[in-house]
């Protein structure tokens, strides 16, 4: 039987290098996922997730049941790993020596509704990717990782409304980006949950 989360803390913090192992694993994509969709980039991503785990292991003594989750404190210190790649110098460089990439469809031998729903996804994505950070940030955290208003409040350590505002204006910038009513239903259902 699968142990919780925090039955594999008590085990790390007696020295079992195995639940550490297990707790990893069980982890390592939801704050791969999300650092991804934050970066862009599959190797960066990578390398941060490997921070934020290694964060993870030197800090896990500190971690508090009573603070809540476990997965929203280890997405909490993903958000603020993230945030200092994009504060780093490493991240400044980066963007100085790199090309705008063209978004190409390679195979155009599919059928038209796979080329459309893929151009839709990159339209979708690339969207995102122009929000706001903090617009951005929320958006990843609700619609992605499907953490409730008071977790995100939680992770990022700004109160549920501003919490809120940001997905509302992130949804609305969506709109105003793609152009109409993909997120409409989206939308009213994050103002009746809020």
């Amino acid at each position: 039987m699968p142990q919780n989360d925090e039955k594999l803390i008590k085990e790390i913090l007696k020295g079992n290098e195995s639940a550490m192992e297990i707790l990893v694993k069980r982890h390592y994509d939801l704050v791969h996922s999300y650092i991804y969709r934050v970066t862009n980039d599959y190797n960066i991503s990578y390398d941060i997730t490997q921070d934020v785990f290694i964060k993870m292991m030197k800090n896990i003594d500190k971690y508090n049941l009573e603070n809540g989750k476990f997965k929203n404190w280890l997405l909490k210190i993903a958000v603020n790993t993230t945030k200092d790649y994009f504060k780093s110098s490493t991240y400044k460089q980066r963007v100085e020596n790199c090309d705008i990439e063209n978004h190409q469809i390679e195979d155009t031998s599919n059928v038209i509704d796979i080329i459309s729903k893929k151009e839709e996804a990159i339209k979708i994505k690339e969207s995102i990717e122009n929000l706001p950070n903090l617009q951005r940030e929320a958006i990843l955290l609700k619609y992605y990782n499907d953490l409730k208003i008071k977790e995100i409040s939680n992770i990022t350590g700004d109160n549920e409304n501003t919490i809120k505002s940001r997905l509302f204006n992130g949804i609305r910038n969506l709109k105003k980006l793609l152009g109409g009513d993909i997120f409409e239903e989206e939308s009213q259902y994050t103002q009746t949950k809020m």
